[in-house]
């Protein structure tokens, strides 16, 4: 999963600063809302006001798409369409190769939140990365266009196997298919048999949750 390579990026987006040395969409954008917003390291959140602060990321985000031309303006909603879940609308890719993902971040407290599950996915499951391709609104609602390889299965997901590789790599089991790592202080939902692939004995984590939450 995560190399001693990247442990300094994993140590800024869990303590909400700014990483330094990338320059992907997907960086750049976390790192221009985490100058304006401070990173929760908690899920004990008052959820009006997170309502809130999610409002105002997302007037801050239009004017950050707007002024670096991140606006996707040729993209179909009827074009390659799959299917889509309760956070994601997905296509598949032009290339063949790839699968689209319009993600309203409707999991995540607030669009930083959001981001930095991205980025924490990115880190563990580097063979499933997202890249941020840009932003389109539908039906008056932001969502962020994600862009991602294409697994087909080849076999049927074995949790037990989730759960062994998880908690070789500090993710404890709390309930179902929820984890904790209680040394980085990091949440990992939602691991059931439609979010993880098989694919020639491989494990391939496709759609996956994260949360920062550090016990005091």
């Amino acid at each position: 999963m995560i190399s001693n390579d990247t442990n300094q990026t994993l140590k800024n987006i869990i303590s909400g600063t700014i990483i330094e040395g990338k320059n992907d969409t997907l960086t750049t954008t976390r790192n221009q809302l985490c100058s304006s917003f401070k990173t929760d390291t908690t899920t004990k959140r008052d959820f009006d006001q997170q309502c809130e602060i999610k409002k105002k990321q997302a007037e801050y985000l239009n004017d950050y798409i707007s002024k670096n031309n991140l606006w996707i303006t040729n993209f179909s909603d009827q074009e390659n369409y799959l299917t889509e879940g309760g956070e994601a609308k997905i296509y598949f890719g032009k290339d063949n190769k790839s699968v689209v993902k319009l993600n309203d971040a409707v999991y995540y407290f607030t669009w930083l939140d959001f981001f930095n599950s991205i980025l924490l996915h990115n880190l563990f499951f580097e063979g499933t990365k997202y890249e941020l391709l840009g932003f389109k609104y539908s039906n008056e609602t932001l969502f962020a266009v994600l862009k991602q390889a294409f697994i087909i299965s080849d076999n049927l997901v074995n949790l037990d196997d989730v759960r062994c590789l998880l908690e070789f790599n500090g993710f404890k089991n709390t309930r179902r298919n929820d984890y904790y790592n209680e040394e980085l202080g990091l949440i990992l939902e939602d691991i059931h048999d439609e979010n993880v692939i098989v694919n020639s004995n491989v494990l391939f984590f496709i759609d996956t949750v994260f949360f920062i939450n550090i016990k005091s």
